[in-house]
């Protein structure tokens, strides 16, 4: 899908030992994300190269660009991206050399992703099973490694009567699949027709927009209580989905669409008798995660929804659409 505006500046590209990527000059509007050369990358010692097809983008990023306060901070300049996926195509000393040409999704560290190469540890790259698209695995990286480690650690059961918050975005849409699949009853709530009109098509029971008048009443008056809330929202839209919890639910909040976390605390949840999920997020899980997910989907068994693509050198308008609530599922940078 592609958009009709444009915030970006089409890069010139020096030749020689550069590569095109996308700088983070300052912090601000989308307008800060910058396309322009930068020094091509060699593997060091116990590293890889991975030649970039796609590039993930999360809310986080978008977050950090902006210049928000506390975990989000970074200090330009700097290449933005921590996901990216692609083929090896060189290694460093003491690595083997049998994982040249090998397709791979991977972390890249914090930084760095939105451009043509990329140099990681060695130890940081994904094998991407035989049979999945290089794009769809990127788009599992992040989203389907939360998906799978929420609904993991809430323990959805055959019955459940699941809410999804954010039911359209890169996480929701995936949640809404697992939590079908898994037995549940699902509720998926998003913003505004176009949103909602998806649901369904990904095993929701019940699309509602959280938009309208008394969105909260229609659900209460369908399913009744709520056995679980998976919180991508926070903010208004994450206390009212928790007022529709059940005796013995449980809650878990992975994002802050609304720019505000999750307002309720432990003291309110324990008087309702609702636990606060904490997930465990070791790096060892994490990892664990991705590739059980990444397995689901060369299964067939889970779909991630790529709702947009922009050109490398369009990530500024990728960001301007993010932050316009103008996208659905994943958004995905192409490196041609």
């Amino acid at each position: 899908m592609d958009w009709p505006w444009s915030v970006g500046t089409t890069p010139t590209v020096a030749e020689g030992d550069s590569m095109r990527a996308v700088w983070l000059r300052d912090v601000g509007g989308p307008e800060v994300l910058v396309p322009g050369p930068a020094p091509d990358p060699t593997p060091g010692p116990g590293q890889v190269l991975i030649e970039v097809a796609h590039a993930n983008i999360t809310f986080v990023e978008t977050q950090q660009r902006s210049g928000r306060p506390g975990p989000f901070r970074v200090t330009p300049p700097l290449i933005p991206g921590n996901g990216v996926g692609g083929v090896i195509t060189a290694v460093g000393s003491a690595v083997d050399p049998a994982l040249t040409g090998q397709r791979v999704v991977s972390a890249t560290g914090g930084s760095g992703g939105y451009a043509e190469r990329v140099v990681v540890d060695a130890s940081a790259p994904i094998p991407v099973p035989a049979g999945l698209a290089l794009d769809a695995a990127v788009a599992l990286l992040a989203d389907g490694r939360t998906a799978t480690m929420l609904v993991e650690a809430v323990g959805v059961r055959p019955g459940d009567r699941v809410l999804v918050e954010a039911a359209a975005g890169g996480v929701g849409s995936l949640l809404v699949q697992l939590a079908a699949r898994a037995g549940a009853r699902v509720v998926g709530v998003a913003g505004g027709p176009r949103k909602v009109d998806l649901l369904p098509g990904l095993g929701a029971d019940l699309a509602v927009d959280y938009r309208r008048p008394g969105w909260a009443d229609r659900i209460r008056d369908t399913v009744g209580g709520i056995d679980v809330v998976f919180d991508g929202v926070g903010g208004v839209v994450a206390q009212t989905a928790f007022e529709l919890l059940a005796p013995g639910g449980r809650m878990v909040s992975f994002g802050l669409a609304s720019g505000e976390w999750s307002p309720v605390s432990p003291e309110a949840a324990a008087a309702r008798q609702v636990t606060l999920v904490r997930p465990d997020v070791s790096p060892a899980r994490l990892r664990a995660y991705t590739g059980q997910a990444l397995a689901e989907a060369a299964a067939g068994r889970l779909r991630p929804l790529i709702g947009q693509r922009f050109p490398l050198e369009r990530a500024a308008d990728a960001h301007a659409a993010i932050e316009a609530r103008a996208t659905v599922g994943k958004t995905l940078l192409d490196v041609p």
